[in-house]
């Protein structure tokens, strides 16, 4: 009898050490498992519960904040940027990161010391050893490894984004000035090969892209401004172009008393000849934009036309062969820079097809697994006078683009001669580009079909010139 009851309870009978040990087992798991779902139950059952009280407000809290971050993001996307750019509160939470990581870690020792190690059996406390090192090593390693992303998240906005004038939207857009260039031993300062205003409206964030040729010439100035004063009939010295406004304004310095004197003279620029008034500024270091594509991994762009590596003032290295291709940030640089075999209006038209690409490219997810990289490489990559204070609106705007087509229009032959180019014409232009972005057909602003066409033939649409003047840059790039 005694065998066939021994039989039918697996020896719960027969072997009370047995059933001993598996209830000893099955606690030590089951207080492990508390401290890992509620951070302090398991004090409040078997151990000090004054300590388990506070650790388990302190969860409550954490969920709570949790719950409050959930609904933010249903219902104010915004406002829940603005905590998270907040060097501030990225500081506090850092150290409430790393607070709660060895809090965690002692909570699951303190379990497993409650679990009696030292009453289980030898197999069972392996086990229990080697489950309580496992969880200690994974949750204090992610909560270490979120306190450095929140670490170089702090360290990027407040080494790039350290202006502290905040522009409002003009006419319910923010026009903001991109520029691109690399200074060298070669080169006489910085001369800026890529110029181009984004214009976003403040609601949808649709976004036209206007592109200044380099050597757009005779530029104005708004009036009384020292640029105007030194050249009032515009920028009609030999050899001056767009482009050499930094140049020119930075080597003669003592005349403006101010900081930034080139890039002040260029935004002058910039406005009177597109009619817009420029929020901010950010210029992109060439060789840190090819850092910043390796960081994310490359990016992939549809090349309209076989690409030269090089040849700028030196031998050509290589070539970006035509078709579908994944590039690295050097090969980027050069399709978006080139010129070798095609002409500065071409480049254009490559360089907001690579705008495009990141601007579509490059995700949340992307964004997580490289934040260190990107952080680094941004670091040496770009300049602005973006404040701090507006990095969330800029954030939320660019969320926003990646649902919206980009629109474009470049002020390049024949619509505009940049030996002799049509200020007034050019103003219309874009205006023009602005209305039909924003959707006003009845704008009577005379929109020339020549700019503002996508391109209407296979041939068309294999040039990438036509991104200069396509409505619908995706489509063209």
């Amino acid at each position: 009898m005694s065998d066939v009851r021994s039989s039918v309870l697996g020896g719960s009978y027969a072997r009370p050490a047995d059933t001993s040990a598996r209830i000893q087992f099955r606690r030590a798991l089951t207080l492990t498992a508390m401290t890992l779902v509620m951070p302090g139950s398991a004090q409040l059952v078997m151990g000090n519960k004054q300590v388990g009280r506070i650790a388990v407000r302190v969860w409550l809290g954490f969920l709570a904040f949790g719950v409050m971050v959930l609904f933010m993001l249903l219902t104010s996307r915004q406002g829940l940027l603005s905590l998270a750019l907040d060097t501030r509160l990225l500081t506090i939470g850092r150290w409430v990161l790393i607070a709660g990581a060895i809090a965690w870690v002692a909570l699951l020792i303190d379990a497993w010391r409650l679990g009696r190690p030292r009453e289980l059996a030898r197999r069972h406390r392996l086990w229990m050893t080697g489950l309580n090192a496992s969880l200690c090593f994974v949750t204090a390693g992610t909560m270490f490894f979120a306190a450095h992303l929140v670490a170089v998240q702090t360290s990027f906005i407040d080494s790039v984004f350290v202006a502290d004038t905040v522009s409002k939207p003009q006419d319910g857009r923010y026009n903001v000035l991109l520029l691109g260039g690399d200074s060298g031993p070669d080169r006489s300062g910085l001369r800026p090969d890529s110029l181009t205003v984004a214009s976003i409206d403040r609601d949808t964030g649709r976004t036209v892209l206007v592109g200044l040729p380099r050597n757009l010439q005779d530029v104005p100035f708004p009036s009384g401004s020292v640029m105007n004063k030194q050249s009032p009939h515009g920028f009609d010295c030999e050899g001056c172009e767009l482009n050499g406004v930094n140049t020119w304004a930075n080597d003669h310095a003592k005349l403006f008393g101010e900081k930034d004197p080139g890039i002040k003279a260029t935004m002058g620029a910039v406005e009177e000849i597109t009619g817009l008034k420029l929020n901010y500024y950010a210029l992109v270091n060439m060789h840190g934009f090819a850092t910043l594509v390796d960081a994310v991994g490359g990016v992939r762009m549809n090349v309209k036309e076989r690409t030269a590596i090089g040849g700028i003032g030196s031998p050509i290295r290589g070539w970006i062969e035509a078709g579908d291709q994944k590039l690295n940030g050097s090969q980027t640089l050069w399709y978006s820079r080139s010129r070798v075999q095609n002409d500065d209006f071409s480049r254009m038209g490559r360089q907001k097809c690579v705008m495009n690409a990141m601007l579509q490219q490059l995700s949340p997810q992307k964004v997580l697994l490289n934040v260190e990289k990107i952080a680094t490489s941004s670091k040496a990559l770009l300049t602005t006078d973006i404040p701090k204070q507006d990095l969330d609106v800029f954030v939320g705007l660019a969320l926003k683009a990646k649902t919206e087509k980009v629109s474009t229009v470049s002020l390049v032959p024949p619509v505009i001669y940049t030996g002799n180019p049509d200020f007034k014409k050019v103003r219309t232009l874009v205006d023009g580009a602005i209305a039909k972005a924003e959707g006003n057909s009845t704008a009577k602003v005379g929109i020339t079909q020549a700019t503002l066409s996508m391109p209407s033939t296979t041939d068309d649409a294999k040039d990438p010139r036509k991104a200069n003047q396509s409505a619908d840059l995706g489509a063209t790039c």
